[in-house]
C-alpha cells in the first residue's frame, strides 16, 4: 500500500499569502512540502502557477465551492463563488485532477430531500468536471456528520447517493467534533476517500466549524486519533491544515509535516 502525499490548504496560511504570495509558497517549499491543495485560485491562477513552478510544488486537489450557486458568498463572506466553468477552467490550467466542494451550509443538510439535493448537485458537476479531465469530491464540516437522519449521520447518506466517480475528503477533527469516530468513518468510506485533513487540537465539548475555536494545534499534539485513522485508510493525500493558528503558521504546519513525516513512514 503506497503511503499518502503530504499537503497543506492553502487556506492554512491565507493572510500570508495575500500578503507576499510567493514568499510564502517559498517557506512551504523549505519545510519539505512538494504537495499544497488550492483554493481561491480561479482569480489567481497564473501567479499560483508561476510560484508553484519557481519552488516545485503541485496542487492535485483543490477547494472550491461548487453546489451552491455561482455569485453566492462563501460563509465568511471574503469570496464569492465564480461560474462552475471558470473553475473547472482555471483547476485544469493549474494542474489540479480534484476539485472539493469544501461547504455547504447546515441548514442544507436537514432532510433527505436535502441530502439527495446536493448529491445531485454533485453527481451532475462530476459529469461536467469530466469534459475537463477533473473529478469532483467533497469536504465535511461538523454539521454533515452531528445532523443525523433515522440514526445515520447525513454525510453517509450523501455518500450512498454519489456517483462512484465522486470522492470524498474527510477532514478528521471536524468529524471528531461532529461526534463520530473518524477512525471507523474513514474505515467506513472505503476507497471514496481521496484525502483527508490532517487537523488536531482538544475536543471540547461546543467546538462548531460556525463559530471557529482558536486552539488548534499542530498535528499529534491534540485528542484527535490521528495515526489511528491514517492507518485505517488508503488515501492519496494527507492535507494539513489549520482553521486558525494562535502561533507562528508557518511553525505549526512544520511541526505538522515532522508528524506525519514520523507517523507515515512507521
Amino acid at each position: 500500500m503506497s503511503q499518502p502525499q503530504i499537503s497543506v490548504q492553502l487556506y492554512s496560511i491565507h493572510k500570508a499569502l495575500e500578503a507576499d504570495l510567493d514568499g510564502s509558497l517559498g517557506k512551504l517549499a523549505e519545510i519539505g512540502l512538494t504537495t499544497v491543495e488550492a483554493f481561491d485560485y480561479v482569480r489567481r491562477v497564473d501567479e499560483l502557477k508561476v510560484a508553484f513552478d519557481r519552488y516545485g510544488l503541485s496542487a492535485p486537489t483543490a477547494h472550491a465551492r461548487m453546489i451552491e450557486d455561482a455569485g453566492s458568498a462563501t460563509p465568511d463572506g471574503l469570496l464569492t463563488v465564480p461560474p462552475v466553468e471558470e473553475t473547472f477552467a482555471a483547476a485544469t490550467a493549474l494542474g489540479v485532477q480534484v476539485v472539493i466542494d469544501p461547504h455547504v451550509p447546515l441548514e442544507r443538510w436537514a432532510t433527505r430531500d436535502d441530502v439527495q439535493r446536493n448529491a445531485d448537485r454533485l453527481n451532475s458537476l462530476a459529469a461536467q468536471a469530466a469534459t475537463h479531465g477533473l473529478k469532483v469530491g467533497y469536504h465535511n464540516h461538523d454539521h454533515e456528520l452531528s445532523t443525523v437522519i433515522d440514526g445515520t449521520p447525513v454525510l453517509e447518506l450523501f455518500a450512498e447517493q454519489l456517483d462512484p466517480s465522486v470522492l470524498l475528503e474527510i477532514d478528521l477533527y471536524w468529524a471528531a467534533a461532529g461526534g463520530v469516530d473518524p477512525v471507523a468513518l474513514v474505515r467506513k468510506l472505503g476507497d471514496r476517500v481521496v484525502a483527508v485533513h490532517v487537523k488536531d487540537g482538544p475536543l471540547r465539548p461546543g467546538i462548531t466549524s460556525r463559530q471557529l475555536p482558536e486552539d488548534q494545534l499542530p498535528a499529534g499534539r491534540g485528542d484527535v486519533p490521528l495515526a489511528e485513522a491514517l492507518a485505517a485508510s488508503t488515501p492519496r493525500y494527507a492535507v494539513i491544515e489549520f482553521d486558525h493558528y494562535a502561533g507562528d503558521i508557518f511553525d505549526g504546519i512544520a511541526e505538522s509535516y515532522r508528524f506525519l513525516t514520523a507517523t507515515l513512514t512507521k
